[in-house]
């Protein structure tokens, strides 16, 4: 046995000899960043060997890493095997994300799902044999079905009352003496982050939040290297379903114990997710919605033992996973669209949740139609040449002025890379300044009268836009195109539902930007990005996290909870493989 060293931060691993390095920090609980799930394409799984024998560059690496970093014993951990005992320095960035938590939310009448009901025992007649009888008859059930209720029965007759638990008219629990607590926790899952919310179900209020970058993140980035991974690894299905599992009750934890609430008062928790995350939540495989016909196991919503799920709350606690509507319109879209009321609409809306999956709604006066468009990591920060998740560091906003190129950090640090919502202020910048042209290519700095044009640079005959010289930081011709695919990916999908439509641009009232990603995008960079079209730059409407929204009012209101699943049905979905001439559709949306 050899044996790994982490310079950084001391700790040890042994492992057998050949091992990738990425796969020893991740049998040992070493968090590192994997968008890609380590099969190579990605390049953010950077290490520092530090000493020992490891396997030679790969091809691959000479393509990601610099030569600067190579000269600086940077390597790819999922592409480097060690070969002897190593040591090597960690290089993961700062993980103060920025992950948006709240959003719009509708009128809502509290009437929640989960009640109580106190039942003073003195009252009662004895004239049963057995205490479960006299319950039953007080309570109106047949039966109490579970040994938690039972013992409690017991020391309720010793204190004189009891506290039932009912979800609708379903008794779930009984706990001895007097406890009119009732709490939930209100659940976003995102590919990228998950955020959790404390929710008292009595008063309608929320208490408080916490967040964090969904754990998942270091089996892949998006949902097909995720399923790829449980695909490939024997146990992989079971390390994503523990992570979001873990990742949960580390929240319900923190928000537990921060605002001074026991975790048994907590009775139910509501889950909006992605169909895939939603799948992974509850174990279940997700293998065939990674490839065509797309065909998810399940869409309806579900209410399940907590115990079932392994998530730590009540002894009678309960899961509500909100329904979704396909294999690529989960629940956190059906969530959205009860948030934004687009059912009742009596305008054209155009809904759109931006991020990898690119999420379309539209609603024609209150008919709904939906696609999922591939819009790729681009604009999350991923596969971007100095791309970044939104941590201290990452620059977050660009203009181009006569003076250089003023940045917004998030932090106010030095800044170490771009995360989205920088990737699309600096393309509306390249845009706007001339920079590129309709195609996306970057013009020829020599002989251009263009006051921007020493913004460009050229290395290795490759062209790029300096955003930043100390450290450098440039926009690369294949970031311009991976952002142009981001872009053509949400403006084709909408294009092909205004044409199912029979509607034309001019004929939208409103676009709705739902998702926390899209919470942080400036109408200026969406229209300047060419994400969305000029003429509807003043009809766009911000809603912030409408899933973990969606969540809260299935815990607080019956009504929005019945909502959910019959609006689930109602939303027609389309799949743009199948238009006649999507692909031109597609080409044509491609240029700025």
């Amino acid at each position: 046995m050899a044996v790994l060293e982490i310079y950084n931060d001391k700790n040890k691993f042994e492992f057998e000899e050949g091992e990738f390095i990425f796969k020893i920090l991740q049998e040992n609980g070493i968090k590192i960043e994997v968008p890609c799930g380590g099969v190579g394409t990605c390049g953010k799984c950077k290490v520092r060997v530090v000493g020992g024998e490891t396997t030679p560059l790969s091809p691959e690496e000479l393509e990601h890493l610099s030569k600067d970093e190579i000269d600086g014993g940077i390597r790819l951990s999922c592409l480097t095997k060690a070969l002897g005992n190593v040591t090597i320095e960690l290089l993961n960035l700062d993980e103060n994300h920025k992950i948006l938590t709240d959003g719009y939310m509708p009128n809502l009448k509290i009437n929640p799902p989960i009640t109580k009901k106190i039942i003073n025992l003195s009252e009662c007649e004895l004239n049963k044999n057995n205490y479960e009888e006299i319950v039953n008859s007080e309570l109106n059930v047949d039966k109490i079905q579970d040994i938690e209720s039972l013992k409690a029965l017991q020391k309720s007759f010793k204190t004189g009352n009891l506290t039932s638990i009912f979800l609708n008219d379903e008794l779930i629990g009984i706990e001895h003496g007097i406890n009119k607590k009732i709490y939930g926790i209100a659940v976003d899952i995102g590919t990228t982050t998950v955020v959790a919310s404390l929710i008292d179900m009595v008063n309608g209020v929320e208490i408080a939040s916490e967040t964090m970058i969904n754990p998942q993140k270091e089996y892949g980035s998006d949902v097909l290297s995720r399923i790829d991974f449980a695909n490939k690894n024997e146990n992989g299905l079971e390390l994503l379903n523990n992570a979001i599992i873990g990742g949960i009750n580390k929240l319900i934890f923190d928000l537990s114990t921060q605002n001074n609430i026991s975790v048994e008062n907590i009775y139910e928790v509501s889950i909006a997710a992605n169909t895939t995350m939603m799948h992974f939540l509850l174990n279940i495989d997700a293998e065939s919605i990674g490839k065509s016909p797309y065909l998810s196991v399940f869409l309806s919503g579900k209410n399940i033992p907590s115990k079932d799920v392994g998530i730590n709350i009540s002894p009678f606690g309960r899961i509500y996973c909100l329904p979704g509507v396909s294999g690529y319109i989960g629940a956190d879209i059906v969530a959205g669209v009860i948030v934004s009321e687009l059912l009742k609409a009596e305008k054209n809306v155009l809904f759109i949740d931006i991020g990898t999956n690119g999420e379309i709604i539209f609603s024609k006066k209150g008919i709904l139609s939906s696609c999922s468009c591939a819009a790729g990591p681009a604009l999350e920060g991923m596969n971007i040449s100095h791309g970044m998740r939104a941590a201290n560091g990452a620059i977050e906003g660009i203009k181009f002025t006569e003076n250089g190129v003023e940045l917004k950090v998030i932090g106010n640090k030095d800044p170490v890379g771009i995360c989205g919502s920088g990737i699309l202020d600096s393309i509306s910048e390249i845009v706007r300044t001339g920079l590129v042209g309709k195609t996306g290519r970057l013009i020829n700095a020599n002989g251009k009268n263009n006051e921007y044009t020493n913004l460009i640079i050229e290395k290795n005959s490759k062209k790029f836009v300096q955003i930043s010289k100390s450290p450098e930081i440039v926009v690369s011709q294949k970031d311009i195109r991976q952002v142009q695919l981001a872009k053509a990916a949400i403006v084709s999908g909408f294009l092909a539902l205004l044409d199912e439509n029979n509607l034309t641009m001019e004929e939208i009232d409103e676009v709705i930007i739902a998702g926390q990603f899209g919470k942080h995008l400036t109408v200026e960079s969406l229209v300047g990005s060419g994400i969305i079209p000029e003429k509807l730059g003043k009809k766009v409407r911000y809603i912030g996290n409408s899933s973990k929204t969606g969540a809260l009012m299935c815990l607080l209101s019956k009504e929005s909870r019945n909502e959910m699943e019959s609006v689930s049905k109602d939303i027609k979905y389309f799949e743009l493989s199948t238009k006649e001439n999507y692909e031109k559709l597609f080409v044509d949306s491609l240029n700025f």
